[in-house]
């Protein structure tokens, strides 16, 4: 069987790029909280603006005071953001050079569900970025959506200029990825760089 021509290469963030340790940033957001960290994590979750800070309708500030209010978190503004962002592991899960052979013969693009808190960091402290246009960086709460919503999918193939059956989705999250195919993508469910790696040799893109 002949190999698809896979145009656009889209990557999920959180677990498939960069790690996350949720305890890590719950213990420092908790200090002083009766709850532990599994426990203010999932009061988070369950917030009800939870969404709301997702998908964009809840500033960054706002999200603080919210939750000070609502949970008792006594973090300044610049603790908060601190805390908030050591969910995200500082040394990436894939080396640059991965990133520089796809970008040769694909366009690439992000797609996740984040904040505005964690995509300034993102943007700042990851090299990879780089190979990322600003204009196919797909976040959350840039569209006022997340996944599965077909708005974000449709918004990644248009950034890279391609059609779904030119794309190939990439996510730790076996739903989001079956969002991707019934849309008519290829889809990776992510499960480690060596599987990745195998899959997409399976589809035709180059690594070498």
């Amino acid at each position: 069987m002949t190999a698809p021509k896979i145009r656009a290469i889209i990557f999920d963030i959180g677990r498939v790029l960069i790690r996350v340790d949720v305890s890590r940033a719950m213990k420092e957001l908790g200090s002083g909280l009766p709850l532990s960290p599994a426990e203010l994590w999932s009061a988070i979750e369950k917030d009800p603006r939870w969404q709301d800070w997702q998908e964009g309708r809840i500033s960054a500030r706002d999200w603080h005071l919210h939750l000070t209010r609502r949970l008792g978190v006594t973090l300044t503004f610049d603790q908060f953001t601190r805390a908030w962002n050591q969910v995200l592991d500082p040394t990436p899960i894939h080396e640059v050079p991965l990133f520089e052979r796809l970008a040769k013969k694909h366009r690439l693009a992000l797609l996740s569900n984040t904040d505005p808190i964690h995509v300034a960091h993102m943007e700042s402290a990851y090299d990879f970025f780089r190979y990322f246009p600003t204009a196919a960086r797909i976040y959350s709460n840039a569209h006022g959506a997340s996944k599965p919503n077909p708005v974000l999918y449709a918004a990644a193939l248009k950034a890279c200029k391609a059609k779904a059956g030119e794309a190939v989705y990439i996510d730790d999250i076996a739903a989001y990825v079956e969002t991707a195919r019934r849309l008519g993508m290829f889809g990776i469910h992510y499960q480690g760089p060596e599987s990745l790696t195998a899959e997409l040799s399976a589809l035709g893109v180059e690594l070498g």
